[in-house]
């Protein structure tokens, strides 16, 4: 169930119960038409949170003259299933009603849950060995939460320990943590630091912030103050008598620890141990010394192991998974002065990252996924759409986090820059619909003509390619002078249907005709000809 559940009942199992009977003859008709006068409409019946049509076919036809409905409800943040009824009384249903906790087996109504708002980041809540670690939790009527900080003895616990829901309001409002000695480079107003130390033997945290030890172990209770600004005093609650108690011995130490030993702990040693400044400003720790051995962890599911410290109070036990999973639940859990462990035992699931294979994720519309493994290992493959170019890693691959090794590529339009266009030439036509900002999309076609006498010399239509070049360069435009025909009775050599500049024209005349003029007609630069073509005269005219 979600940590923010409501409290929502899941209808699991439905027993009807018809408190009545029908006597003989028309009384029998007289009780059922009162009953189904002041009938109630048929009662929703959910699967899972979600309405069925059978179920709802099945109780409009068999349960028209129930009065009362029994279920079992889930309720609170973990699920706990209770037993309750809603009743038909006046033509509505009534309830729900469930049995209390203390399973006297009376039904009672349900008052309002609680809504865990806010979590101090050093505050460790706990609701029935569960740790809360974030604030938006639903708790039941008469839930109780144990309250401690997160680092015993290095901040004071300011306020109550645990707190209770009472039909929608909490019975005290969540304690503070104030930071102790070591936190705030030993000033004199703020509280002692108290270290804890076990030399031998083995010790628990409780979760209303106790420190629960087991008999035999030898514990140290170090209060740091600074031994220029006096001495701080212990007191404790312990009906035993003196404890040992002074500044340490190491050079290194009895300048700003003044330690209390207690040695072979006994249940007896059990109280509160108070460290004070001069000042009389107080830290404490509360001590619980039992015999107390939780169950033998019993590890069932695959993959998983453990390595268990022992089973008696303050032992732990440490469990692991292989590469390519990771542990679901706590993996290090503590024997607690409750007799059980501080967490259920956790199992080992698969490694595994997000999907990526929606649409949703694939938010980007021209990115598609070739390859998609979301195991550990696994790997995602991307390409991009005709047309476009991946902007990013072509593949991610599923960390041993659960995360992809990156962030998923962009698709990015593939375009070519602006063709120049030659010297004496420009574009007589362009296809471009992808163009932006002056750049072409893939498959933009462009041509190119040339002006006056000049000739285009490569290809004269190119198009934009994947690659993001064009497929040829563009053409050059060249002078040339126009071929200028043949003289009458005549011929020109060289014959070319155009002329590169510095080529000369010689008219040749055939038999009886002669040109009066020598020049020969010369290609110039700007593509016109030097000379007008000479004319073949007959001799006779000459």
């Amino acid at each position: 169930m979600s940590p923010h559940s409501t409290g929502v009942f899941v209808f699991v199992v439905l027993v009807a119960i018809v408190h009545w009977r029908a006597p003989p003859g028309a009384q029998a008709r007289l009780i059922q038409k009162e009953l189904l006068s002041d009938s109630c409409p048929p009662p929703q019946l959910a699967l899972n949170g979600t309405e069925t049509v059978e179920g709802d076919n099945r109780i409009t036809q068999d349960y028209k003259q129930v009065r009362e409905v029994k279920f079992f409800g889930s309720i609170g943040p973990l699920g706990e299933k209770r037993l309750c009824k809603i009743k038909c009384i006046g033509g509505q249903w009534v309830g729900p009603l469930c049995v209390n906790q203390q399973g006297n087996g009376r039904f009672h109504p349900l008052f309002r849950s609680c809504k865990l708002e806010y979590i101090n980041p050093h505050l460790l809540v706990t609701f029935r060995n569960v740790s809360i670690h974030s604030a938006g939790w639903v708790f039941p009527h008469g839930a109780k939460l144990h309250v401690r900080c997160r680092e015993l003895g290095l901040y004071k616990l300011l306020g109550a320990a645990s707190t209770r829901c009472q039909n929608g309001a909490w019975s005290t409002r969540l304690p503070s943590c104030v930071p102790t000695t070591l936190l705030t480079n030993f000033t004199e107003d703020a509280p002692p630091t108290i270290l804890i130390r076990i030399p031998s033997g083995s010790a628990s945290v409780e979760p209303a912030g106790e420190l629960a030890v087991f008999p035999g172990s030898t514990l140290h209770l170090e209060c740091l103050f600074s031994r220029r600004l006096g001495s701080p005093d212990w007191t404790w609650t312990s009906p035993l008598g003196q404890y040992l108690t002074g500044w340490a011995i190491a050079s290194e130490e009895r300048d700003w620890k003044y330690r209390l030993s207690i040695y072979y702990s006994k249940p007896q040693d059990s109280g509160t141990f108070t460290c004070a400044t001069p000042r009389g400003i107080t830290n404490s720790i509360s001590l619980h010394v039992a015999a107390i051995h939780c169950e033998p962890i019993s590890v069932s599911g695959m993959h998983i192991t453990v390595r268990v410290e022992g089973t008696r109070l303050g032992h732990t036990a440490i469990f692991q998974c292989p590469v390519g999973f990771r542990i679901n639940g706590t993996a290090n859990i503590t024997c607690q002065a409750s007799s059980k462990w501080s967490a259920p035992v956790p199992n080992c699931e698969p490694v595994r990252c997000s999907s990526l294979d929606t649409s949703a994720v694939l938010y980007e519309p021209h990115l598609q996924l070739e390859e998609h493994n979301s195991s550990y290992g696994g790997r995602a493959v991307f390409s991009c759409a005709w047309g476009y170019r991946l902007m990013g890693p072509p593949g991610l691959e599923c960390e041993l986090s659960g995360n992809w090794s990156g962030p998923l590529p962009k698709c990015v339009p593939i375009q070519c820059p602006p063709p120049v266009a030659p010297i004496h030439g420009h574009l007589i036509q362009s296809e471009s619909a992808g163009m932006d900002g002056g750049r072409y999309a893939v498959g933009s076609l462009v041509q190119f003509a040339c002006r006056g006498a000049h000739v285009l010399e490569g290809e004269a239509s190119i198009i934009c390619t994947e690659t993001g070049y064009w497929s040829h360069p563009p053409p050059f435009c060249k002078p040339r002078c126009p071929y200028v025909g043949e003289p009458d009775n005549g011929s020109v050599v060289p014959s070319k249907f155009a002329y590169e500049p510095g080529d000369e024209l010689q008219v040749i005349c055939n038999p009886g005709f002669e040109s009066p003029l020598e020049a020969r007609p010369k290609c110039l630069p700007d593509g016109k000809w030097s000379v007008p073509l000479p004319h073949c005269t007959n001799y006779s005219q000459i």
